[in-house]
């Protein structure tokens, strides 16, 4: 991990240094193990308090922590405790949420069996077929197809299929972008 020391007052201590490399050191076995990372700290002294900042970029999240004391070694682990739950925190919530559950075998075992039955459907794309034999719709004309679409604006539904009453076909009505229709007929 590269450490990027800033401060203009003074710096810090090699034992002090040491300190913080090695728990930097322990900290970046945590943090993402892409490329090189890098941690900012900025040392300033306000009269008699010494304000330590250290900075750490992680799975696109910026992790700043503060520590602030009379002393300056207090103020060091202050910042890095901080930064150490932050880090933890970050990393519990990156990995639990990524995670998803396996399936049981029965379902991986039936979607195993369907992958083979059919290997040119796409794995990702589902196909619902609806059987218009069942749910007892009678067709229907134009106009009726028309006047229930433009009743069910508020939902928007951008098309219907519907069975012609007059040929007994099955036809399709797509709405427009400027409110006009289109009739699709087989």
């Amino acid at each position: 991990m590269n450490i990027i020391y800033t401060g203009t007052q003074n710096e810090f201590p090699p034992q002090y240094r040491e300190k913080l490399e090695g728990k930097l050191r322990k900290l970046s076995k945590m943090i993402e193990r892409k490329g090189e990372k890098e941690a900012h700290i900025i040392h300033r002294q306000e009269r008699f308090l010494h304000v330590v900042e250290i900075t750490i970029n992680m799975f696109d999240h910026r992790i700043v922590c503060y520590g602030e004391d009379a002393d300056l070694l207090s103020a060091l682990n202050t910042a890095l405790e901080k930064l150490e739950k932050q880090v933890v925190k970050l990393r519990e919530k990156w990995r639990d949420t990524k995670r998803q559950p396996a399936p049981p075998e029965s379902e991986a075992l039936v979607e195993s069996a369907a992958a083979l039955e059919q290997p040119d459907k796409r794995q990702g794309k589902k196909i619902f077929r609806v059987d218009h034999e069942s749910d007892g719709r009678k067709p229907m004309t134009l106009d009726e197809a028309v006047m229930e679409m433009d009743g069910t604006r508020n939902g928007k539904p951008d098309y219907m299929v519907f069975r012609d009453a007059d040929s007994d076909r099955l036809s399709v009505l797509l709405r427009r972008r400027d409110g006009n229709f289109d009739l699709i007929e087989s």
